[in-house]
């Protein structure tokens, strides 16, 4: 049995609020589209992504896809897949792709792209960016998975006491401004970076 090429699928908002209307859209999405954004909640899980199809229903993030539900057949989906990336535990950490960290912690998330890491402080050398990965090539990094939903493979450091408060002097070198105030009052306990394939 052959897989549909694409997929007539209607997009809408589940945006949570007491009375919203929302447009809902039609579009063919090529079926290879569809089932990466799968792949972010359930893996290369075989038998939840025919589960899926079968049903014609999915929620990404604040968008939920409808299509008509179809039976897939195990062989050829098994062929699909294998075209997304597995996880490579043994794959080194190349520092100069990164892309992004987050900062986490119990109670924090702190999400910081490269852009607005490696803006400066006026009159200082260096930036937080480039400390937070010396801070990561010194450490013990840990292969943690390759993410479907950000198409990167992430690796932990976790943080001593110690590593967590250098990273919170570390926001000095951040402009002015909220970002910094998070990071400076945030309890961290490890970060991870993302470095895409």
């Amino acid at each position: 049995m052959v897989l549909p090429e694409t997929v007539r699928v209607k997009l809408s908002s589940e945006e949570a609020a007491w009375c919203s209307v929302t447009p809902v859209v039609i579009r063919e999405m090529p079926l290879a589209e569809l089932v990466e954004l799968m792949l972010g909640a359930t893996g290369k899980n075989l038998e939840r992504i025919r589960d899926l199809l079968r049903r014609g229903s999915f929620v990404s993030g604040a968008t939920r896809f409808r299509w008509s539900g179809f039976e897939a057949d195990p062989a050829a989906l098994a062929g699909l897949l294998n075209g997304f990336p597995d996880p490579e535990p043994a794959r080194p950490f190349l520092a100069a792709r990164c892309v992004r960290f987050e900062l986490k912690g119990p109670y924090c998330r702190i999400e910081i792209a490269r852009e607005p890491g490696q803006r400066r402080r006026w009159l200082e050398k260096s930036n937080f960016w480039d400390q937070m990965l010396k801070l990561a090539s010194a450490g013990e990094l840990e292969y943690v998975e390759y993410s479907y939903k950000d198409r990167a493979d992430r690796y932990r450091l976790k943080l001593t006491t110690a590593a967590a408060e250098q990273v919170r002097g570390y926001a000095r070198l951040l402009p002015a401004g909220g970002l910094a105030s998070r990071i400076r009052s945030a309890q961290i306990d490890c970060v991870d970076f993302f470095v895409p394939r």
